[in-house]
């Protein structure tokens, strides 16, 4: 209702599933000024149906301005504005909660009458159907007595529709829970909102049954169907372009700043280090070759910006830290040929993806730098990323308990028998603790629970906004996707999250409110009241002191040093120098962690140091033979099997995301490169 938040999703796994996707929105519609507040019983549904490209961009446009200038308890939107913007949309007159039938039931057929020429005048005849429900309700028959009757006075056709709130008619009870949830009450009370177990996606012949006296009903479903053919377009960039100096190209003002960097950064290195132009060029190159000048030059005023404001910026972290771009124009901090940091990680030729630079700032003053965006590239151009929370298997166990009448202790206790790891599923607890399946085989309360559950396991269960993501555009952010605001009614959010925004060629960026960057930016100041002129650039990196507070595992207040698991490590690393910490936060997470107790044998001597391959050994020479950086496969992918540092990326993504036919795929690659 009101929003268009799943429709990009839906559309991509009903192109996938070879079915077309039908982009529509039951929306709020007010009898008045969608900009006044009244009464709440003057708002109602109303069926909008994208006919085309058009009327997906009316819909977009309908729906943002609902929910940014129409929200009074709803978003809602008037004739007027439905009127400005009916072009390539169909409507459908509604369900009980329409204007139409609302004044039906009243007794007003009068009323409804003038309503439905009202809507017909908006769409023309041929764009408005008048809608049939039959899910055997008496308000529904006393409508359907006058709505074909309208339907042939006004010249319009009949369209039979079902409402869908759940998929099977099984579903009925786990979907009464969920109302259960959503509106705080438990199954056993009386008053409270239920819905009828007709409100499930019916098939054509069930349909054909239920509005046999109106096969006219049935056929314009086919026909709204066919006339539907919404084609959105992925992967085309929407990207701002920064607006560079009067007399110069983008191309031409990104190079001066790199140069300009690079005698920053190195010094007399910068004029005579071949390695050092022969990178910055081929990476230079790449962006011109792939379009994405622009995304650097933004990213880098907005550094340049916070910096010049002295406002704390993290060092960077991710796949950007392999830049020497990235590194000249102030982005990172860190050298990637120092550290052996491979470009084509963030940016890779041979499969062109929009790069990602996370960027943490002090969390006090994450704000101005957010508004500093705003007003370079525009309000309506700039918005932050809806987040949708889900129902979690120890969240929705405890919710479902609850809504069955359990107490809070018996709810814990099934809760607390699920495996305490990142997206396990109930399915996979109950393979797995003995305990948790034999209660679901030998207490019914928990076999009902747990099936409840495992129904809605996974199911939106609130909207939000991304802690980090924002989102920029070329123009009017509306334009392109629906919007909305915050909880607060503040902010202006997307309606889609981070991937659809990806996947339709929007900028999108992480601002990180990093709390770290503020505790030490407080620390600064103090020490400065001492010490004027003191810099964290003038910190030595081989303070042997400093290694001895992790040795000790005093680490509390570090930057992912804090919990007791990697404390417990630290104090065994022996840590001696930069690079040990880097390797024990890569080793602390899940896959290297297995690899933990192997790593300080060898780096302590006490178990030889074996490479898996003699080519292995320059690779993993710094590691005490242990392969845990992903730079260091896709050396060894280039080294052992010749892959290009394109190819070894794609191996990498294949790797992370544990794609086996990927894997599949390159195993073969690999073994055949090997061979030559």
């Amino acid at each position: 209702h009101g929003n268009l938040f799943g429709a990009i999703d839906f559309y991509q796994c009903a192109k996938a599933a070879g079915i077309k996707p039908i982009i529509g929105c039951e929306a709020y519609i007010t009898s008045g000024s969608y900009k006044e507040k009244p009464s709440r019983e003057s708002t109602f549904h109303f069926t909008l149906l994208a006919e085309n490209e058009t009327g997906y961009r009316n819909l977009v446009k309908l729906i943002s301005a609902a929910h940014l200038d129409g929200f009074y308890y709803r978003p809602r939107i008037d004739k007027n504005l439905l009127a400005s913007h009916a072009d390539g949309l169909i409507g459908l007159s509604g369900c009980l909660a329409s204007e139409i039938n609302s004044a039906l039931q009243s007794g007003n057929v009068e009323k409804a009458q003038n309503l439905t020429a009202e809507y017909r005048d908006i769409f023309g005849p041929r764009n408005f159907f008048i809608e049939l429900h039959d899910h055997g309700m008496a308000e529904q028959k006393q409508c359907n007595a006058h709505l074909p009757k309208f339907a042939r006075e006004f010249g319009l056709g009949l369209v039979a529709a079902n409402d869908v709130h759940f998929l099977r008619r099984s579903d009925h009870r786990a979907h009464d829970v969920l109302l259960c949830i959503n509106t705080a009450t438990k199954i056993e009370d009386e008053q409270r909102m239920r819905y009828e177990p007709e409100l499930y996606f019916k098939s054509p012949a069930e349909m054909r049954e239920i509005f046999r006296d109106f096969p006219e009903a049935i056929t314009n479903t086919l026909e709204i169907a066919d006339r539907c053919n919404l084609e959105i377009e992925f992967g085309k960039s929407k990207y701002p372009e920064y607006p560079v100096p009067a007399g110069k190209t983008r191309e031409g003002y990104l190079r001066e700043l790199c140069y300009k960097g690079l005698h920053e950064r190195y010094g007399d290195r910068a004029a005579n280090d071949q390695e050092l132009i022969t990178r910055l060029d081929y990476e230079v190159d790449v962006l011109e070759k792939t379009g994405f000048v622009s995304y650097l030059l933004i990213v880098w005023d907005f550094i340049h910006f916070a910096k010049e404001r002295e406002i704390p910026v993290g060092p960077g972290r991710g796949s950007a830290a392999g830049s020497i771009v990235a590194y000249v124009l102030g982005i990172t901090d860190i050298d990637p040929l120092q550290y052996g940091l491979i470009f084509e990680r963030f940016l890779n030729p041979e499969r062109i993806s929009p790069p990602d630079i996370d960027v943490d700032f002090c969390e006090a003053r994450r704000g101005e730098v957010l508004e500093y965006v705003r007003q370079k590239y525009g309000e309506r151009r700039v918005a932050q990323i809806i987040t949708f929370g889900r129902l979690k298997a120890r969240s929705v166990v405890r919710d479902v308990a609850r809504v069955m009448g359990l107490s809070v202790r018996d709810g814990d206790r099934i809760a607390k028998m699920i495996p305490n790891e990142l997206n396990i599923t109930l399915n996979s607890a109950v393979e797995r603790n003995p305990e948790l399946k034999r209660a679901v085989a030998t207490e019914p309360l928990t076999k009902q629970l747990m099936e409840y559950a495992t129904a809605l396991e996974g199911l939106s269960r609130s909207a939000g906004v991304h802690a980090a993501g924002v989102v920029i555009s070329d123009r009017d952010l509306s334009e392109y996707v629906p919007l909305c605001r915050d909880v607060k009614g503040n902010d202006i959010v997307s309606q889609y999250s981070m991937n659809p925004l990806n996947d339709l060629g929007l900028l999108k960026m992480d601002f990180l409110g990093l709390k770290t960057l503020t505790m030490i930016e407080d620390t600064v100041t103090l020490i400065r009241r001492n010490v004027p002129g003191f810099s964290l650039k003038n910190i030595p990196l081989d303070d042997v002191a400093a290694f001895g507070l992790y040795n000790r595992g005093e680490t509390i207040g570090l930057f992912q040093m804090e919990s007791g698991g990697i404390t417990s490590v630290s104090k065994q690393f022996d840590v001696r120098k930069l690079d040990d910490i880097i390797a024990l936060i890569a080793l602390y997470r899940p896959g290297p962690m297995e690899l933990i107790g192997d790593y300080i044998k060898r780096k302590k001597g006490l178990t030889k140091i074996r490479y898996e391959h003699p080519l292995l050994e320059e690779i993993c020479a710094d590691t005490y033979g242990v392969m845990i950086y992903q730079e260091q496969v896709m050396a060894a992918a280039s080294k052992l099997a010749g892959y290009s540092m394109g190819q070894a990326d794609l191996l990498r993504r294949a790797m992370g995301k544990k794609d086996k036919e990927k894997m599949a795929k390159e195993r073969a690659n690999f073994i055949a490169g090997c061979a030559r």
